[in-house]
């Protein structure tokens, strides 16, 4: 079973537990698009909910499904927020932030009461870092974040998009990061950047996890903390 059909079935499986009268947070990213176009279908079919996008990509898509799109502060909490990973372990650590999308995704996480994860078996690992973790930035601290970074010995790279640096949607740079041979633990680890002026959040997510749905064949296994 490829990849894309895994990462449907997954999304399938997400969406069932959205309710009508729902607040439901969007992700973003390859994955999310399935359970974003599931959801549309939902809505066509008589689901009423309120979501809230994680990106301007994301916002758009859900838009154009007819998917009623409000901002975090209408909402205030949302009852659950489907979205996917570039790595998930086995204690429901995250590495996210592949499309650049993680610090939107890591404020909606904090705000919601139940967070599924969805991804292929492509993204279920034992040891996180194969993936590079990016860091989003200030531009005005960028080179010299590098330079910190380059000091950890952590093999700092300014992400590009085509041949220019790239930028989220709130304007930021992002940096990625290589992890694997770190000597740490990870909630160390992110304290330790998370003090440097100007990282302004990372792609891990430590403890927002609560169910985690694996597309494995034609199969979805859920995994709930």
């Amino acid at each position: 079973m490829s990849a894309v059909n895994e990462k449907k079935v997954a999304a399938l499986e997400a969406v069932k537990f959205i309710e009508s009268g729902m607040n439901v947070g969007l992700g973003t990213g390859s994955t999310a698009f399935f359970m974003i176009e599931a959801i549309g279908e939902m809505v066509q079919n008589g689901l009423h909910i309120k979501a809230v996008a994680t990106s301007n990509e994301t916002e758009k898509l859900a838009r154009k499904l007819g998917i009623d799109v409000i901002t975090l502060a209408q909402a205030k909490r949302l009852n659950v927020t489907i979205d996917g990973a570039d790595e998930v372990d086995q204690d429901f650590q995250l590495i996210k932030g592949g499309g650049g999308a993680l610090l939107r995704e890591k404020i909606v996480a904090h705000n919601s009461d139940l967070n599924i994860v969805i991804a292929d078996s492509s993204k279920s690992v034992k040891k996180l870092g194969k993936f590079k973790l990016p860091i989003e930035t200030i531009p005005f601290a960028t080179q010299l974040i590098i330079k910190e970074l380059e000091g950890m010995k952590l093999s700092p790279v300014q992400r590009l998009k085509d041949g220019e640096h790239y930028r989220t949607d709130e304007n930021n740079d992002i940096i990625d990061i290589d992890i694997w041979d770190a000597d740490v633990k990870l909630t160390t680890l992110e304290q330790q950047l998370k003090t440097i002026p100007g990282i302004v959040e990372t792609g891990l997510f430590l403890t927002t996890t609560n169910i985690v749905i694996i597309g494995e064949g034609d199969q979805a296994v859920v995994k709930k903390r």
